[in-house]
């Protein structure tokens, strides 16, 4: 290579890493507030978890099973959760796929709604919902379906469907990212050689959309993990969820050393199923990046 060849092919080189440091340079702040506000904040917890008073804090664990049963009832409540989203996101999404652009618009329209109300709001709606003398009773009694109200509120059932209420627009659009990157061309070209509707989805549609049922499965059930206001309001005081006892360790009990470790095993357990579930996919293609 001559030196004229040497110095032209250097040059882009050089110009796209001036360009890529510079761009760099922009995410200094959002790490530094990243840093600030969410590093340091966990790592004064990890550190009052073990000096407030001492490492005892995590005998609470072996001394008592309220807090392993919460911890058990969190994961099932987190896992139904994730399941029903999964069932009811995943034809909702394949419905705004397939549909056109305008549907398609309204259909997200709806998915996003959600977002722009409270979720205390929400949650509070539910309760008018579910109680014994709430709309859902009074129209099932109505309708003469059943004698006495059912228990839809305070118990597990009450928790989980707040929760899915809450979640469900994640899965969609997770489940919608997903889809969105599966080519067209190949479920028509499977039909177009003979295979039914239903035999080109379950053989090709399907398996392609996996890694947007694996990521919106994950934020589900992770996000899930740590739950609070929702099973406050609608679920069992007899079976608090893991952030209900991390509120009452603070605020009621004012043991910041318990709560602190309760909530440092939490994020623990959640970083590991974040690292077994970014083994089953890269997140970052159904986010949409390529390198």
């Amino acid at each position: 290579m001559t030196a004229e060849g040497a110095a032209s092919s250097a040059a882009p080189r050089t110009t796209t890493m001036r360009w890529a440091r510079s761009w760099g340079l922009l995410a200094v702040p959002g790490g530094l507030f990243l840093l600030l506000f969410f590093g340091w904040p966990i790592i004064d917890i990890a550190v009052l978890s073990f000096t407030e008073p001492s490492p005892a804090n995590y005998a609470v664990f072996t001394e008592s099973p309220i807090y392993r049963d919460a911890y058990v009832t969190t994961f099932l409540v987190s896992v139904i959760t994730t399941g029903i989203c999964l069932l009811l996101g995943y034809p909702y999404a394949y419905a705004m796929h397939v549909s056109g652009r305008r549907t398609a618009l309204v259909l997200g329209f709806f998915v996003l709604l959600p977002f722009w109300s409270s979720m205390l709001v929400r949650t509070f709606a539910w309760s008018v919902w579910l109680q014994d003398s709430g709309i859902v009773n009074s129209v099932l009694i109505g309708l003469g379906i059943i004698d006495e109200p059912l228990a839809l509120i305070r118990n597990t059932l009450g928790t989980t469907i707040g929760m899915t209420h809450v979640l469900l627009p994640f899965m969609v659009l997770s489940l919608y990212a997903g889809m969105r990157r599966i080519d067209p061309d190949l479920t028509r070209a499977a039909m177009s050689l003979g295979a039914s509707p239903m035999t080109a989805f379950r053989r090709i549609f399907l398996p392609l959309s996996k890694a947007g049922i694996y990521a919106g499965s994950l934020i589900v059930f992770v996000i899930s993990l740590g739950f609070y206001l929702t099973p406050a309001v609608l679920g069992d005081p007899g079976k608090p969820l893991v952030g209900q006892l991390i509120v009452e360790q603070v605020n009621g009990q004012l043991e910041f050393g318990v709560g602190s470790a309760l909530g440092v095993v939490l994020l623990v357990v959640t970083l590991i199923i974040i690292g077994f579930g970014t083994r089953l996919v890269d997140l970052r293609t159904v986010m949409g990046y390529e390198e």
